[in-house]
């Protein structure tokens, strides 16, 4: 008698699965079509923010060009100029 019951139950349980699974699908549809929108807006502000960093920094170029070579020449000069290494 177990053993038809537990028959019987996977039969009712593959009917719902089979009568469900349209609804499955639709809902399945809808979350890869928003999923997609979110992946689409999310590579579109990703350019945009990459863009806006690019145009700030070729403005601003002439601000931190000539700043990172003068941070350049005193690190040279400080290397040339700094203690010897004592002998291992």
């Amino acid at each position: 008698m177990k053993t038809f019951l537990k028959v019987l139950l996977i039969a009712l349980a593959v009917i719902v699965a089979i009568k469900l699974m349209p609804v499955l699908l639709v809902l399945a549809c809808g979350l890869a079509l928003v999923a997609g929108l979110v992946a689409a807006l999310g590579v579109g502000m990703a350019a945009i923010l990459l863009g806006v960093g690019l145009v700030l920094a070729l403005v601003l170029s002439p601000i931190w060009l000539p700043v990172m070579a003068l941070i350049g020449i005193i690190a040279l000069i400080k290397k040339i100029s700094g203690k010897p290494a004592a002998a291992a």
